[in-house]
């Protein structure tokens, strides 16, 4: 029986065909032969429509004695999307750290065994490689002078809002513990390239330890997809806005950190939406609960010998151990086929508002489910609530944690 680690590269590709191989190439020998860990390497293409998932096919093909894992997305999810997906692979599969590297070869393969090292040796959580620790040598290796200044710049105003003495913020060169990404709701970040800032928030939130160590910089022929200024400002929003939610000013399930992983809170014992939900559900009956969350309201309707069926786009153990049939999948692209069959009560709790286009979800489900005849039960955020209000005369809908009697505003 061995005690050797299970480490992840995770490769996030997008156009890189001429890439992809070369980066491929330079993982050292060091990292695929050692007495301290096994190696696997995912590779998922975003939907590139170049030839980048066929090359790295072929040389996972040209290569049958390295673990090489080969996706490819039917649909682009961003460079955010990509990511979740990566690490939601490295928790399914038990991996103890994963690697984050591009397959674009902006950042040198050859210090994969530096960043892993320092969460092996128990002396980090997270690693970042970062090229601002010398910050002449990154103009050295070729970063673009603006480039190098707004980086600057936004790490200095990133690190005065968080309280942080980072080095870098916008490395995209990152290894974590499996465990720590376990213990953030990263599902909830951004599908945009600001989802790198919204983990770095999540990290700090939960005192995961950071590491910074110096990678050089190269810039090649690789085109980057960033609009900077698009960029720059969803960061420092983000940033403001993490640290507006401890105090229940706004809400944003991304921020909102709970021992076991889940992001709600059961609202029963008063007149709620949750336990309105309850009384509305009759015994024995089959009840389909879009978006289940946590599995709370499973556990609950348990107790009614309901048929469940749960879907979300990541399961947790509480809604399978008290489901009937559990789905995993992305509400907003499901098509709600027969998968489900015959369902007498429809369950929406606190999911629209965090939809892109709710109405779309809607007319699927009415499609779908009105041969059934099934009651639907929507609920959603206390709008009575001022800066909920707010927010909507912004244009905005946003939620907060305390609601107009001190009790979640979230369909409170």
């Amino acid at each position: 029986m061995t005690n050797k680690k299970k480490v992840l590269i995770f490769v996030v590709s997008y156009n890189a065909e001429n890439f992809i191989a070369e980066v491929l190439n330079r993982i050292p020998d060091e990292a695929w032969e050692n007495d301290r860990y096994d190696l696997e390497v995912l590779i998922i293409d975003d939907e590139s429509p170049d030839e980048t998932y066929y090359r790295a096919v072929d040389y996972q093909r040209t290569h049958p004695n390295r673990a090489i894992t080969v996706l490819r997305n039917p649909q682009n999810q961003g460079y955010g999307g990509n990511q979740k997906l990566g690490y939601h692979y490295a928790l399914k599969h038990g991996f103890d750290v994963v690697v984050l590297l591009h397959g674009d070869g902006q950042y040198a393969p050859e210090y994969i065994p530096k960043m892993v090292l320092p969460i092996l040796d128990d002396e980090a959580d997270v690693v970042f490689g970062s090229r601002m620790i010398k910050k002449a040598d990154a103009l050295k290796g070729g970063m673009p002078l603006y480039k190098w200044l707004g980086n600057q710049i936004l790490t200095f105003f990133q690190n005065r809002i968080l309280k942080t003495n980072l080095a870098e913020f916008h490395s995209g060169y990152r290894a974590y513990r499996v465990e720590s990404l376990a213990a953030i709701p990263f599902q909830f970040n951004s599908n945009y390239f600001d989802f790198d800032t919204d983990i770095i928030i999540q990290m700090l939130d939960t005192e995961q330890r950071i590491k910074e160590i110096p990678i050089p910089t190269y810039y090649g022929n690789e085109i980057s997809r960033v609009n900077g200024l698009r960029y720059g400002f969803l960061i420092l929003m983000t940033s403001f806005r993490s640290r507006l939610v401890p105090l229940g000013i706004f809400y944003d399930p991304k921020f909102d950190y709970v021992a076991d992983g889940s992001q709600y809170t059961p609202k029963l014992g008063f007149p709620s939406s949750h336990q309105f939900a309850i009384d509305h559900v009759k015994e024995k009956s089959s009840v389909l609960d879009i978006g289940c969350g946590p599995g709370f309201m499973a556990e609950l309707l348990s107790e009614k010998e309901v048929r469940l069926v749960s879907i979300d786009k990541f399961i947790h153990p509480k809604t399978v151990q008290f489901s009937a049939q559990t789905i995993e999948a992305d509400i907003e692209n499901y098509d709600f086929d027969d998968e489900t069959g015959q369902v007498e009560t429809i369950l929406l709790l606190d999911i629209i508002e965090h939809l892109a286009q709710p109405e779309a979800l809607l007319d699927k489900v009415r499609r779908r489910y009105a041969q059934d005849n099934a009651n639907v039960i929507i609920t959603t955020a206390n709008i009575g609530f001022f800066v909920i209000r707010f927010g909507l005369l912004l244009g905005q809908f946003v939620t907060a944690q305390v609601g107009i009697k001190g009790r979640p505003s979230r369909a409170s």
